[in-house]
């Protein structure tokens, strides 16, 4: 696969041609001789077969479903590698394949899908077109063949990929896995990316190699720049420098996400999941399309929204004017993202907030203070998108789950993205019934039916394991972790068993140590927390 240095109106394709530093960083991965057969299904511009042809391999096949690229190579094959009918096997498989999403497909490649039968066997249309090309390219390895491949990570832990992923498993082993998180390989994608070394292996599958404790050798980058010779040579042999990680993590296993963490976090995260399991699992579809989940989560018992839009936060900032009366009264209470820290908003602030409905001059009349205010943003309010309606510049331009903020219950808020690059944490805050969230920050509020306390659900969230979940299972984008209302309503939830007088006592001493901790911040406080979750999670 290759996005086209040649400008398209439209990249029907699913094209992203690699950059050459990290084509000859790929080839360089592969075990094999001059005489290896080698495959390239979707060779692009040809920066794979160029530089294998520079290295002296020449046993060399490809395909390309565009005739426009790769002209100069005259072994190339120009017909749809999903479609070829190919009788031979190989010892290598290298290259960048296509990913696109099935609704996002031409139509005449959706036909193609169609009438497939490795599609119809193993896939559907939550499928991305990425997957026929690496399950096909299995079947035209040999034994002890290599599939070295680059493309987006997400295929590893979403649930309409585990067919793909089981197949894999059973029919050879990973040797190395290189993630990119926020490193632009490719124009215009911001997607994670992988490399990975694949060995097809009747002898040695993933489950044997799991079980003879034979491990995956990873390497992390998270460096928001471009990659260079160096940086990949240094990430190859595990030489440690700034903005690197490296794991070995234990082979993966069929009917599984595939979690890019250490051991030690895999299996935290699976006792979580585990403890949060539901007793009579019915089927609920988490944020991923269509998918299902069968722990129980923060959405069953928390309503959650994002905050209001004003469209532009300055004009909106009372700022100390002198007021009148209805001045005074129109106002709300604010935190926005940059107050929040764990448990407690540290400021609020007062906005402008005046009703819809009124005419210019009773505006004036009522508000002049304000009128007097808003003249010199006028401008500028009068250029908000206007959501298909008529908005008076001194009115917020989207009142999204204002009925829900208006509540007098307390609320916990969170920033709606959180750059996890440099700590630990998420700042998940407890604030009181008056105040509102604005478009930066993400609201939750207990159900009026959820047992639990508000306290037991904000220190629940502020747990190092409810990080480590989200850091793996959320929407994650570079190191920029989302916080909208599907991903929060995902996360597994440790619901008390009113009936346990154990797990009464420890859910009651949880929310007595927040809220005394809420009063005096004392941070001593913590160290009490924790272990009293442990016991609920089960960690010893």
């Amino acid at each position: 696969m290759e996005i086209a240095v040649k400008q398209r109106s439209k990249n029907k394709f699913g094209q992203y041609f690699t950059p050459e530093v990290v084509a000859d960083f790929m080839v360089g991965l592969a075990e094999i001789s001059a005489n290896s057969k080698i495959l390239e299904p979707s060779c692009g511009e040809g920066i794979f077969l160029e530089i294998l042809q520079k290295k002296g391999y020449n046993n060399l096949t490809a395909y390309e479903i565009d005739q426009d690229l790769a002209t100069e190579f005259k072994f190339v094959r120009y017909e749809s590698f999903v479609s070829a009918n190919i009788n031979d096997k190989f010892d290598l498989i290298i290259g960048n394949p296509p990913y696109i999403r099935w609704k996002n497909l031409e139509e005449e490649l959706k036909q193609e899908l169609s009438l497939n039968p490795i599609w119809n066997k193993y896939f559907n249309s939550l499928c991305d077109y990425l997957y026929i090309f690496i399950l096909k390219s299995i079947e035209l390895l040999n034994e002890n063949g290599q599939l070295i491949f680059i493309c987006p990570e997400y295929w590893m832990n979403t649930t309409h990929s585990i067919t793909l992923r089981n197949y894999m498993v059973q029919h050879g082993y990973f040797k190395e896995i290189y993630h990119f998180n926020e490193t632009p390989i490719f124009d215009k994608v911001t997607v994670s990316i992988v490399i990975f070394k694949f060995v097809k292996s009747k002898q040695k599958t993933g489950e044997s190699c799991a079980e003879r404790g034979q491990s995956i050798k990873v390497a992390k980058f998270y460096a928001n720049k471009k990659l260079t010779s160096e940086t990949l040579k240094n990430l190859q042999h595990q030489i440690p420098f700034k903005d690197s990680e490296y794991l070995q993590v234990s082979q993966f296993k069929t009917n599984e996400r595939w979690i890019l963490q250490s051991d030690e976090i895999r299996k935290e995260l699976q006792i979580l999941e585990t403890v949060c399991q539901k007793q009579n699992p019915t089927s609920l579809i988490s944020f991923f399309e269509e998918e299902k989940i069968d722990f129980q989560t923060i959405g069953e018992v928390c309503d959650i929204g994002n905050g209001l839009v004003s469209g532009l936060d300055k004009a909106f900032q009372v700022n100390g004017h002198e007021l009148n009366s209805a001045e005074k009264l129109a106002t709300i209470n604010v935190v926005k993202a940059k107050d929040l820290i764990p448990f407690f908003a540290e400021n609020i602030t007062k906005y402008i907030f005046i009703k819809d409905g009124l005419e210019e001059n009773e505006f004036q009349k009522t508000y002049p203070n304000y009128y007097s205010h808003f003249q010199k943003y006028k401008t500028d309010l009068e250029k908000r998108y206007q959501y298909n309606r008529i908005i008076n510049y001194w009115e917020w331009v989207f009142l999204r789950n204002f009925n829900l903020f208006s509540k007098p219950d307390k609320r916990i808020f969170v920033p709606c993205k959180e750059r996890i690059s440099n700590k630990n944490y998420f700042r998940f805050a407890l604030v009181e019934g008056d105040v509102f969230p604005t478009q930066d920050v993400t609201a939750i509020f207990k159900k009026s039916e959820t047992k639990e306390s508000i306290e037991y659900i904000l220190a629940y969230l502020n747990q190092p394991i409810i990080f480590d979940w989200l850091k793996c299972n959320g929407i994650v984008k570079g190191n920029i972790v989302e916080f909208s209302e599907k991903p929060i309503a995902s996360i597994p939830f440790r619901k008390i068993d009113w009936n346990n007088e154990d797990e009464v006592l420890i859910h009651n001493s949880i929310t007595h140590i927040t809220q005394q901790f809420l009063t005096n911040k004392d941070k001593k406080l913590f160290s009490k927390i924790n272990p009293l979750f442990n016991q609920l999670f089960k960690i010893k």
